[in-house]
């Protein structure tokens, strides 16, 4: 059991994935404290997006630790973790291109669903209901996103920011502790990330912890109050943004020379 604290949220310890001979993640150990913005940075391939799906459940780790929250989660399927309080989104959202934006949405918020099967099937009241509650809780993470207006149309007329914030909208459904967002600035115009920016203040400001990969770097050390690098699938740095942004290991991970 990972020691316990009222500050510590998630708690990795010596997390490894590889893919044949390549350590996509390699030893990484971090904790990340409750209600904070916390990033990862690297180069391409350092191994970020990796890390997230092994927390998340995507991957299972080949060696080291996850606990959440106090609890071991290691190996544990994505559907039990999601269901424990991790949302994720995704580099290039998996959106279900037949489904409306709240559709999409909705998928999110059955996570929490309450209704079994044979109800569902038959239509029965409980159904019924249920499917009422996840509407009403789909519109209000679309509210949060600010994408209500966007709640009917089919999820293909959106462009890449919008549909970025269904997936985000979507996580939020799923009413998490912890939030990893998957290079959510992709794609996005200035206009676009300043308002993403005070999504996640206000996200945080509502009691979740934020955990971003990304590679925007001014957008990172703009709302990150810690920021880890990898390189090859080890951790390099950890520390405030002005610490990183000075360490000499960091800059000749991105610049690829001595300093």
């Amino acid at each position: 059991m990972a020691e316990r604290t009222d500050d510590i949220l998630l708690h990795v310890r010596g997390l490894s994935k590889h893919f044949g001979g390549i350590k996509a993640v390699d030893e990484v150990t971090c904790a990340i404290k409750n209600r904070s913005i916390i990033s990862m940075i690297g180069p391409n391939g350092a191994g970020k997006s990796t890390f997230i799906n092994v927390v998340s459940g995507i991957y299972s780790p080949d060696a080291g630790k996850v606990y959440f929250q106090g609890e071991e989660i290691t190996g544990v399927p994505a559907y039990e973790i999601a269901a424990k309080g991790i949302g994720r989104t995704f580099q290039l959202e998996e959106l279900f291109g037949s489904l409306s934006v709240l559709e999409n949405v909705m998928v999110g918020c059955h996570t929490g669903g309450r209704s079994d099967v044979l109800a569902c099937g038959l239509s029965l009241p409980s159904a019924r209901s249920e499917e009422r509650r996840v509407r009403g809780e789909a519109m209000e993470c679309l509210k949060e996103v600010g994408l209500e207006q966007r709640a009917h149309d089919p999820i293909s007329r959106l462009p890449l920011g919008e549909r970025k914030l269904v997936g985000v909208a979507r996580a939020l459904g799923m009413k998490p502790r912890l939030l990893m967002l998957d290079e959510p600035a992709g794609g996005r115009a200035a206009h676009e990330v300043e308002k993403l920016v005070r999504l996640i203040y206000t996200l945080r400001d509502q009691g979740i912890t934020v955990f971003i990969v990304e590679h925007n770097m001014p957008f990172v050390m703009s709302l990150s109050e810690r920021v880890i690098v990898l390189d090859e699938g080890r951790k390099i740095a950890e520390g405030t943004p002005d610490e990183v942004r000075t360490s000499e290991e960091v800059i000749k991970a991105y610049l690829g020379e001595e300093v």
